[in-house]
């Protein structure tokens, strides 16, 4: 079987993480990813960012599979390049500001004059009009906003951001889940669309119940550190040589638990005798169950814990969490090996289908390294005409 996505072309006018990422996952499931840049590259390209060994790591990691063709959209003749690529490809993605692609002459009213079945998917920081559509949208500011830092961290700390930059992937987690449902209504209606997402509604859409609670019931969350609002024993308790966590979602784990802590008169105790009386005696239980967890070891609480069948995990730094053992079973890292740098491993595809094996692993591309490939093979254009443009500016 082949991978699923094979035969759909993408052209990918994305940087850093928000305009990338989508088009990342849509090339682990095997459409082709040209990236169209500027002469000047992709900013996430910027050796500052994540740097090793004079790259970034971000562009190392957010751009495998890739094809890199630079074409300057400034130019009227670079213009007419990228519309022969919208021609034979399903779909346009970018994450550029507002009013952008219109001052480019790339909008969807335009390219989709050029192909009406091609699918244009923007991705911006609070919407494509409103009060906010011209204001920055790094990572911080929608986490700030979208209300994830007064959210996130110990109580009665500073706010402090999730520690991946959420705001900006959730760009990308949108993306190909719009770009996925219009290439499937376009198999029913031979028609493109546009997709217009903004990583603000994603923030609020990734918020879950706490969203609901807040507007339904009127409750206003705190930062819980790492314990929940609604279920006591739920957080990371310290051992002797590191943290443990546990949750008991259900009575049954709290009994198991109490075994495994062998701490009978917990259990027994009508204090806490069910969830609701826990979270009201929080303040009581939570000290004795950490001085019992600092009794023992992680490894211990753990061999302990897990006989018990009581939901429980060490808390991992990344060394910790690749060396578990579903990342070798499920083939989490995959590699490349670049020009520049040498091997390049990273995190793998998480989506699995029955039939296909092996991952898709190609290394980032260097700025223009398939320029020449692209427009020879895929437009057909003489290394005459090729060598004509690059003397314009229009291609590099």
């Amino acid at each position: 079987m082949s991978h699923p996505l094979e035969g759909v072309r993408i052209l990918e006018l994305g940087q850093i993480i928000a305009g990338t990422y989508g088009s990342q996952v849509l090339s682990d499931l095997g459409a082709e990813v040209i990236k169209v840049e500027a002469p000047e590259g992709d900013l996430g390209r910027n050796p500052s960012v994540a740097p090793y060994r004079g790259l970034s790591g971000l562009f190392l990691t957010l751009n495998r599979n890739k094809k890199s063709v630079v074409i300057n959209l400034k130019t009227e003749a670079g213009r007419d390049i990228f519309y022969d690529l919208v021609k034979v490809s399903d779909v346009v993605i970018d994450n550029f500001r507002p009013g952008v692609l219109e001052r480019l002459q790339i909008d969807y009213a335009t390219l989709n004059r050029i192909n009406p079945r091609i699918i244009q998917c923007s991705v911006t920081g609070f919407g494509a009009e409103g009060a906010y559509k011209d204001y920055p949208a790094l990572d911080i500011i929608i986490q700030s906003i979208s209300g994830y830092m007064a959210i996130t961290g110990e109580p009665g700390r500073p706010p402090a951001r999730v520690g991946i930059p959420l705001a900006d992937l959730s760009g990308g987690i949108f993306s190909c889940k719009g770009i996925l449902a219009a290439l499937f209504d376009r198999e029913r209606t031979g028609k493109g669309c546009r997709v217009e997402l903004s990583m603000f509604d994603a923030m609020l859409n990734l918020l879950g119940y706490m969203g609901t609670m807040w507007l339904t019931a009127g409750n206003l969350p705190q930062p819980p550190g790492s314990a929940h609002e609604y279920t006591v024993p739920w957080q990371a308790f310290s051992a002797k040589d590191g943290y443990v966590v546990v949750a008991t979602r259900q009575e049954v784990f709290w009994r198991k638990l109490c075994g495994a802590l062998e701490a009978p008169k917990l259990a027994d105790d009508p204090r806490f005798a069910t969830n609701a009386l826990r979270v009201q005696n929080r303040a009581l239980l939570v000290p004795e169950l950490e001085r019992i967890f600092r009794t023992r070891t992680v490894a211990d609480w753990l061999t302990r814990l897990r006989v018990a069948e009581v939901p429980a995990a060490p808390v991992n730094n990344l060394d910790g969490a690749f060396a578990e053992p579903p990342v070798a079973e499920r083939g989490m890292i995959v590699e490349y090996d670049h020009p520049e740098v040498g091997k390049v491993r990273l995190p793998g595809n998480p989506i699995k289908f029955s039939g296909v094996s092996g991952a898709i692993s190609d290394p980032a591309p260097r700025l223009g390294e398939h320029t020449d490939e692209i427009l020879g093979k895929l437009l057909k254009l003489s290394a005459d005409k090729i060598a004509s443009l690059r003397g314009e500016g229009a291609v590099k």
